[in-house]
């Protein structure tokens, strides 16, 4: 099994900047991609940024290109999303998930880390 921890959530001023961190565990952890992920109340849970563990390809969706920075530390087993110029419509609870090779879906998912951004 895996287990994914979030940390790094909080309350921050628009503007402002964040740093998320995803510290993964267990024996079995070897993933093809590892993402990050959001939901807003009342929200579905939408994508927000991945990165190919290995090659360390990165993807985000339009909305926080340029402002946000997935990256990776191996040794650590620890993903990593930097979150700059915030703004309020990124509140939201952030996920991670990480997708095993020959897997279609994310199979495991951490409990989520909360991000308030006021105006």
């Amino acid at each position: 099994q895996v287990q994914l921890v979030e940390s790094g959530g909080g309350l921050v001023q628009a503007g402002g900047s964040l740093r998320l961190s995803c510290a993964a565990s267990g024996r079995s952890f070897s993933p093809y991609l590892m993402a990050w992920f959001r939901q807003a109340p009342g929200k579905e849970r939408d994508f927000v940024a991945s990165i190919t563990w290995s090659g360390g390809m990165t993807y985000y969706v339009g909305s926080v290109k340029g402002r946000f920075t997935i990256s990776k530390d191996i040794a650590k087993n620890t993903v990593y999303l930097e979150m700059n110029s915030l703004r309020p419509e990124d509140t939201a609870v952030y996920y991670c998930a990480s997708k095993s090779p020959d897997v279609y879906e994310y199979d495991y998912w951490g409990q989520g880390t909360q991000v308030t951004v006021s105006s």
